[in-house]
């Protein structure tokens, strides 16, 4: 069922009426899209295709995407060592960790489509409903059911929503949205899992003696910029939290707005309804009340689960690995595989950083894993600057980035370390490549949101740059303190000053409660034309908006 819009409000509604709301009936005509070719795509096919996770790159004319489903970001050394043999003989060799947990697969042909399908099934893994109007691939804690200081283990709860929503086939019933939906569910109490920008967050909560979730509904990164998810005033156990979570999503299906895509998100849904409404809507579908919210067991910490932890589990420790910006080579992948299993089960836990994580190793065998010669690429214990880097795909594949993030993320945090030391409390450095937001870089200690502008009359590439952004219990959005500035040989230079600041203002701000410290580091930075809670504009650079 979809909303009471009888007249296809936008051209993704349109292409939804074609095949009868359901993107999933878009296999019915993969045989003969193969056969015509990728030029002869028309624009519905492109979109449709999404639903079956196979997307067009307009950067890399005749070569595809497709995205993987990991429910909780879990996988196995046999799943790494199949997505790494289809990459080399099917794609361009590389493959990037997602913030959603997942892989994305490159480079490939639509005649190669069918064959990676068939490897995937074999090893349990599916593309369905990555992408578009879905349910995207559900966020948890990476060390759930190991981590010795979580209040429950989620996930079962994640991976039994994937089965309902998704399942072997997709699932109709939840492939009609009016936009994407993004679910995280955890027992972590510190914070991995970025719940407040998600549509609905599970979080973790204690209610007289009960130990389950608090609901927060209605967050969001893109379509305007990051808004933090709101307590629906609902505590659910565990056994409780898959209905009320389906619900919600019917709930968003049946009454969402599909008119403008950037007025879409279930953020709207509840700004039009306010929370009361949906609580009772929500209940009147349960058929039974709900217990209003516990108390919220979040810290203030954030846990990015790299370097050693132990495990809960007696003599057994996991090993998170920093995966710059989350690129990951194919022979680097088989070798991911091959030391999952010496040294652990063969598990591999994917983090919403972009990062991996190896558990299940005994302590003993611990300092072999650290001396392979993989983790002098992949590092269990990175620089602060690059320790929480977090890049989007950038122009080199996505069809709405507006510059190159990954290498040049990379990069500054290289220049960083060199001009401030590699020392220090670790700060999470998120890049976005558009204002979609897929680099969360509002929910960061410093984000960047590309964009492109004119310098002496050419066009280049240039970042509005935030600060403040913060996960957890108190969390607020990033704000933008400075805008324009070029992606040049200055750039290294300038972020060194914010970060020296705002490192400063931060430190002084937890200690005497200052008001306004964002600012104050734009304005150390000396680019600031004035210190204010408005945009500031750096004055060398005019910006040039996206068509």
């Amino acid at each position: 069922m979809a909303s009471e819009t009888t007249v296809p409000a936008n051209s993704v509604e349109s292409h939804k009426a074609s095949v009868g709301g359901d993107g999933l009936r878009i296999l019915e005509q993969l045989p003969q899209i193969i056969e015509r070719g990728a030029e002869s795509l028309t624009p519905a096919e492109k979109e449709l295709l999404k639903w079956v996770g196979v997307f067009y790159r307009r950067p890399t004319p005749g070569k595809f995407m497709m995205r993987i489903r990991m429910p909780n970001g879990f996988t196995r050394a046999e799943q790494l060592r199949a997505i790494a043999e289809l990459s080399r003989r099917l794609g361009n060799g590389v493959v990037d960790i997602t913030t959603r947990q997942q892989m994305e697969l490159r480079g490939f042909t639509l005649k190669g489509v069918p064959e990676i399908w068939e490897k995937l099934e074999g090893v349990d893994l599916r593309s369905l409903q990555t992408g578009i109007d879905n349910v995207r691939n559900i966020n948890g804690c990476p060390l759930a059911g190991l981590n010795p200081h979580e209040l429950l283990d989620a996930s079962p709860v994640v991976q039994d929503l994937d089965r309902i929503i998704v399942g072997r086939d997709g699932n109709p019933e939840f492939t009609n949205l009016p936009r994407k939906f993004n679910i995280t569910v955890s027992g972590c109490l510190d914070n991995c899992t970025h719940a407040e920008s998600q549509d609905i967050a599970l979080i973790p909560a204690k209610k007289a003696g009960r130990i389950g979730f608090n609901v927060l509904v209605g967050g969001k990164m893109g379509s305007g910029g990051f808004t933090v998810a709101s307590p629906l005033n609902v505590f659910v156990e565990a056994f409780q939290a898959a209905p009320v979570v389906l619900e919600l999503i019917k709930i968003y299906r049946d009454h969402g707005p599909r008119e403008a895509r950037s007025k879409c998100r279930f953020a709207f849904l509840i700004e039009q309804w306010g929370l009361s409404r949906l609580r009772t809507e929500l209940i009147e579908r349960l058929g039974h009340e709900l217990a209003f919210q516990g108390r919220d067991m979040r810290s203030s910490a954030h846990a990015d689960h790299l370097g050693r932890t132990r495990q809960k589990q007696d003599g057994l420790c996991a090993v998170g690995l920093c995966i710059p910006t989350g690129r990951v080579h194919s022979e680097q992948l088989d070798e991911l595989a091959r030391l999952a299993e010496i040294y652990g089960n063969g598990e591999i836990r994917l983090t919403t950083a972009q990062n991996a994580i190896i558990p299940n190793v005994p302590a003993d065998s611990a300092g072999g894993l650290l001396a392979e010669p993989l983790l002098k690429e992949f590092s269990p214990r990175p620089s602060p600057f690059l320790r929480n880097m977090v890049a989007c795909v950038g122009t080199d594949y996505c069809n709405l980035a507006l510059i190159e993030t990954k290498s040049r993320a990379v990069a500054l945090s290289e220049a960083l370390e060199q001009r401030l030391g590699a020392s220090g409390n670790p700060l999470k450095i998120h890049w976005s490549g558009c204002p979609a937001g897929c680099g969360n870089h509002q929910a960061a200690d410093i984000g960047f949101r590309g964009f492109k502008t004119r310098l002496g009359g050419k066009l280049t590439d240039a970042v509005a740059i935030y600060a403040g952004g913060l996960t957890g219990p108190q969390a607020v959005a990033g704000e933008e303190i400075l805008e324009n500035v070029p992606c040049d040989e200055n750039l290294p230079e300038v972020v060194a000053k914010v970060i020296e600041s705002y490192r400063f203002e931060k430190e002084a701000r937890e200690h005497a409660a200052l008001s306004d410290p964002l600012f104050a580091a734009a304005g150390t930075a000396g680019l600031a034309s004035r210190h204010s809670p408005r945009r500031v504009v750096s004055p060398v650079v005019s910006p040039v908006r996206a068509n």
